[in-house]
């Protein structure tokens, strides 16, 4: 009689005992030499290939249920989100995988199960390994010891699954062997595949533990450096006070959004950096970090937008920018007559194109390499970023390598993917907060209740904030001045108190005398509109 083959449920469970402790291995790697890790690498891989609207679909769902659940700051929600999706997607596939070695083997008597999963397991490797180097990551790993890492980790895998499906196959039954010998050996094999189980459990949860305690650490905002903890802001003596509750007029760099395209950000080490700038020029040059420090340095306050922003989303913030102004640094990168467009890549594939026309109009467009007085985090693009007004945060590279003088205007990394073509900030209005503990009263003995909140659009800066309650007449709020014209504005609306359950509703004007766009539409694909509010019982 034939050998009992194991089952293809028992495939499916052996892929997912290997495939984790594979993950924690690749893990491992990762932190420790910053090496490949296989999850986020074909995660981010399938995200760039998959159409634009599907893409855009899932971004606007996340945002959603993000929103409704109330999971806490939108971007670290929604990277932690990516991320289990981008693991679990892989432990997936390792049970699929382990499920369609067994079935195979299970169908076909002929077939090596160590030539068969080594040979899957190799194939998997250099799919990965390609991968990753159409991501072209920024790494201090070769792509040599890159491909070899990858291969040796798959093959291991495929090798482990193949030793298994053999140690698990039983032996032929024969008519001398009795049912309490086959019930024996279906209870070592039982016992045999708990053991793994645990073996693989405790070198998951090893791997993965060693690497999060011995992995390198990525550079933190340096605290005591700041410019903001040693300097007042510019309007500190502005005559409107923020109501009580108000957001953070000026965003603590922990808390500034960060929204980009990766699992993980792009690892670029300022010692082997260069900013390479190439086409149409008189010569291609690159610069330094430390030679572009040397350029008179710009600072700007600067409120910027995630065009993923739902109304009172938290994708926003403001803070002090530093760097060299991209009009100053043009003479000296010597555009040929026949230049147009400079072309901006970054580590991470992103790239987007900008006119030199906005360039040499603006001399706020700007290369920044700093934010309140410390160099940029790896997080939020070291060690250089573009500034471009008005925009939303899609149009603005961060972790830029190189810049490309063109003769011409093409469609940007959120383009392709049927994102809005010019991304200008809309004006938009939020109320943070009904000020019901921080009551006033006035000079005529009425009891105020402060309303507040923030106001913004763009580079155009806001001109009037107007309040409702319930249905009544619209109320002109009192501005702050702001930190300067390319941040929000802090508004303040002192209501004169009635009790009960109420409904406040805040529009508001851009610099240009024109009202925010009270139709309410999603963020796809322009940036989202509508009017904010808020209810409270006083």
């Amino acid at each position: 009689m034939s050998a009992e083959k194991p089952r293809v449920s028992t495939g499916a469970l052996i892929g997912a005992l290997f495939t984790a402790p594979l993950i924690a291995a690749f893990f491992l790697g990762w932190k420790l030499a910053g090496l490949p890790f296989a999850p986020f690498e074909v995660f981010d891989w399938v995200a760039r290939m998959l159409p634009g609207s599907i893409v855009t679909a899932g971004i606007d769902t996340m945002v959603k249920v993000i929103a409704a659940l109330n999971l806490g700051s939108t971007d670290t929600a929604a990277k932690a989100a990516e991320q289990l999706m981008a693991i679990g997607g892989f432990l997936v596939a390792g049970v699929i995988a382990g499920a369609i070695v067994f079935a195979i083997l299970r169908a076909r008597e002929n077939v090596s199960a160590y030539h068969f999963t080594l040979t899957l397991a190799a194939v998997a490797g250099v799919a990965v390994w390609f991968i990753s180097q159409s991501l072209a990551r920024a790494t201090t790993a070769s792509p040599l010891i890159r491909g070899l890492w990858i291969h040796a980790a798959f093959l291991g895998w495929g090798a482990a699954i193949g030793w298994v499906h053999n140690r698990l196959r039983a032996e032929p039954v024969t008519a001398a062997q009795d049912a309490g010998t086959a019930y024996v050996e279906r209870i070592d094999r039982r016992r045999f595949l708990i053991r793994l189980g645990g073996a693989t459990a405790v070198i998951t949860v090893s791997g993965t533990a060693l690497g999060a305690l011995l992995g390198r650490p990525e550079r933190a905002v340096v605290g005591n450096e700041r410019w903001s903890a040693n300097n007042p802001l510019p309007n500190a003596r502005a005559r409107v006070a923020p109501a009580p509750g108000t957001r953070p007029e000026f965003t603590p760099l922990e808390d500034h959004y960060r929204i980009d395209i990766n699992t993980f950000p792009p690892v670029v080490r300022e010692e082997g950096w260069r900013l390479k700038v190439s086409g149409l020029l008189e010569r291609p040059l690159e610069l330094t970090l430390a030679e572009l420090r040397r350029y008179a340095p710009i600072h700007q306050f600067v409120t910027l937008s995630c065009i993923s922003n739902l109304i009172a989303g938290d994708l926003i913030g403001t803070t002090r920018w530093t760097g060299v102004s991209l009009q100053r640094l043009l003479p000296d990168l010597k555009p040929r007559p026949n230049a147009t467009h400079l072309k901006i890549r970054s580590a991470d594939g992103f790239f987007e194109v900008v006119a030199l026309e906005t360039i040499k109009n603006d001399d706020r467009v700007m290369l920044a390499y700093a934010w309140d007085g410390v160099p940029l985090t790896v997080e939020h693009g070291f060690p250089l970023r573009i500034y471009i007004p008005d925009l939303y945060g899609m149009k603005q590279p961060k972790w830029i390598e190189s810049i490309e003088a063109t003769d011409r205007w093409e469609e940007g990394y959120w383009i392709v993917r049927d994102w809005d073509k010019e991304a200008r900030m809309k004006a938009t209005s939020v109320i943070d907060t009904v000020a019901v503990n921080g009551k006033v009263t006035d000079a005529e003995g009425r009891t105020l209740v402060p309303v507040g909140g923030i106001a913004h659009a763009g580079a155009r800066g806001i001109s009037k904030v107007e309040v409702r309650v319930d249905e009544g007449e619209w109320h002109e709020a009192s501005l702050r001045m702001p930190l300067s014209g390319t941040t929000w504005v802090i508004w303040r609306y002192d209501w004169p108190f009635q009790p009960g359950a109420h409904t406040f509703t805040v529009r508001c004007y851009d610099g240009e005398a024109a009202l925010q766009v009270a139709e309410p539409s999603p963020p796809h694909p322009s940036g989202a509109t509508g009017l904010h509010r808020s209810r409270a019982t006083l």
